[in-house]
């Protein structure tokens, strides 16, 4: 399948159409997965989307037994964090995780959602990395004016990094608008880097481990040095299904902070055991290999908790691209620790 190397017009499209939600679609928040009953009964069954070969930290805290009497109701597998939050804000689900740039840019749209726990970050061990070739001669941000940068998407989480790293070495507004960011399936980007179609490549896990195994290639850059380790990403729920069934959110909530730090506490290779254990049993056909590459989940804090700043860099981010007006929210209002129960009493 050939690398799709420009940012055409179907590309952006499909990707305002999963940010740009119609306040009509999202701003009553219905929830049409289930809502607690005037009764006091609340909601136990959890729709949700998965990840294809991969065990989501909700997958692994149900298996560890973490949920209590909440169970888990796999609706499908997700194409992209912006279209999962868009599910959970539809009600189509009831949790959705996505980049905090874009859970930022939906609560924008006036959709009445809260960010709930962290869910994917970066460390040492996860991470990602803005690649060129050994012998390029790119060394620096203002190397990059004139250069082709190839990453999944456009306007989310790979573009962000870019920008602050070219912001963060100097370069004004104009010369930044002069490095070309495309969209390069990940699948393809090792490849078109290597055949010169692009001049720097964003690579994560698996591939960016393949890759650098093969040789050849070495990182400008990695988000980890840029910013030191952060979550980048966190699991959204609808205020209204909050306000109607907040036992089962501290239930959830609770259980992914503890599979967060069980994670951290497990040997590795007894947490990659645990997880293909996990997708073997959920018997969907799934190739199992990019799990032995597993390493952390990337989250910074305890338990998952969310701080100010992991919503401030994004705020601040998108108000300096004209995305969302400067000072329309303050970090609290878009999240909440209060149904994290971890490490209380």
């Amino acid at each position: 399948m050939p690398a799709a190397l420009a940012p055409t017009s179907t590309s952006r499209r499909q990707f305002l159409t999963l940010l740009g939600i119609s306040a009509a679609a999202v701003s009553c928040g219905t929830a049409t997965a289930g809502g607690g009953s005037g009764s006091g009964s609340q909601v136990k069954n959890l729709k949700y989307q998965g990840s294809v070969g991969a065990v989501t930290l909700p997958e692994l805290a149900a298996d560890l037994g973490y949920f209590e009497d909440v169970t888990l109701e796999w609706v499908g597998n997700t194409t992209s964090g912006p279209q999962d939050i868009q599910s959970a804000a539809t009600g189509q689900t009831h949790f959705g995780s996505a980049f905090n740039g874009a859970v930022i840019k939906l609560a924008a749209g006036k959709a009445p959602i809260k960010a709930v726990i962290s869910s994917y970050g970066s460390d040492q061990y996860s991470y990602a990395g803005y690649f060129v070739m050994e012998d390029s001669p790119i060394r620096s941000a203002r190397d990059l004016i004139g250069k082709k940068v190839g990453m999944n998407t456009l306007g989310a989480h790979y573009q962000a990094l870019l920008d602050t790293y070219l912001a963060r070495n100097g370069l004004s507004k104009a010369d930044a608008a002069k490095v070309e960011p495309l969209v390069v399936p990940p699948v393809n980007t090792e490849q078109a880097l290597r055949a010169q179609q692009i001049e720097v490549g964003v690579l994560t896990g698996i591939l960016r481990d393949k890759a650098v195994a093969s040789g050849g290639i070495r990182p400008l850059f990695t988000d980890v040095e840029l910013l030191g380790p952060f979550s980048a990403g966190t699991y959204i729920m609808t205020e209204r299904f909050i306000k109607q069934n907040p036992d089962t959110v501290r239930t959830f909530v609770t259980g992914v902070a503890k599979a967060i730090e069980w994670s951290r506490t497990t040997p590795r290779e007894e947490a990659v055991a645990r997880m293909t254990e996990i997708v073997k049993k959920r018997g969907r056909n799934e190739d199992t290999t990019a799990l032995q590459y597993w390493r952390s989940f990337g989250i910074a804090e305890t338990g998952g908790r969310i701080p100010d700043k992991e919503f401030q860099l994004w705020l601040d981010w998108l108000g300096e691209r004209g995305e969302i007006t400067k000072g329309r929210f303050k970090p609290s209002d878009l999240y909440t620790n209060e149904f994290n129960g971890y490490g209380k009493g």
